[in-house]
């Protein structure tokens, strides 16, 4: 299994970011880091006027157990 990036975030319901206010909104997968980085930025300065949003590229974790039955 290749690595998927995801970008994931919205607007937050302290600046805290400790909840976020609604549902998160994701985008993705993406096959690159670069590819979700880009996506990442234009979130961003879209919501460069909202400090309580914020975005976050993450990546899926391998399952453990997909690992153990393949070895």
């Amino acid at each position: 299994m290749s690595q998927q990036f995801w970008v994931i975030g919205g607007e937050y319901s302290c600046l805290e970011f400790r909840q976020i206010d609604g549902a998160p909104r994701t985008l993705g997968p993406f096959e690159s880091y670069e590819a979700a980085e880009k996506v990442w930025r234009d979130r961003a300065e879209a919501s460069r006027s909202s400090a309580s949003t914020r975005y976050s590229i993450v990546t899926t974790a391998a399952n453990p157990r997909r690992q153990l039955r393949a070895a």
